[in-house]
């Protein structure tokens, strides 16, 4: 089992529950594809002040649930501690990214300017809808500003520099 590094995992989902007697769990998976955790070889539960590293036996669907069955785990009593914890698995086996394409976290706190280089504020959130994506950012009076996720109005994003440059509509700064 390799060593937790929290840069190289991302949260899947959070265990809610038990499920029957054998050791099962069931997940709320949080990734846009629930389909992926039959990739998760093995993951970190993390919570409640501790992290464990657990290797996945076997993956089933039920519903918009995941049900998880961890290696050498055979007990409803050895998973009842599990509860309410998050599976992180590997950034790389959630989603394979494309040019242009950002987890969530790794967007937050942003630094938004403008193409003149002003600062409009700090990204704060992600709304996903059906169109596109619309970032959330919050300027120094605590007003939001909606700027939708295209080209047109993203002209970039530096992860490394910890900022993005966009070209507002001027009916879109309040």
């Amino acid at each position: 089992m390799t060593e937790y590094d929290e840069s190289l995992y991302l949260s899947a989902g959070t265990i809610t529950t038990t499920h029957g007697i054998k050791g099962e769990v069931k997940v709320f998976p949080t990734v846009d594809d629930p389909g992926r955790f039959s990739l998760f070889k093995e993951v970190f539960l993390k919570g409640k002040g501790k992290t464990v590293p657990l290797e996945i036996e076997n993956v089933k669907f039920f519903k918009k649930m995941v049900i998880l069955k961890f290696k050498g785990i055979d007990d409803i009593n050895e998973v009842l501690s599990f509860r309410n914890m998050e599976i992180m698995a590997k950034r790389s086996d959630i989603a394979e990214l494309k040019e242009d394409q950002y987890f969530d976290v790794d967007l937050m706190g942003l630094r938004v300017l403008n193409k003149e280089g002003e600062e409009l504020g700090i990204l704060d959130s992600v709304l996903h809808s059906p169109a596109n994506d619309v970032f959330v950012i919050k300027n120094g009076e605590g007003k939001e500003i909606l700027i939708p996720s295209v080209k047109k109005f993203v002209l970039s994003v530096d992860l490394e520099k910890k900022e993005m440059i966009c070209d507002p509509l001027p009916g879109m700064i309040p």
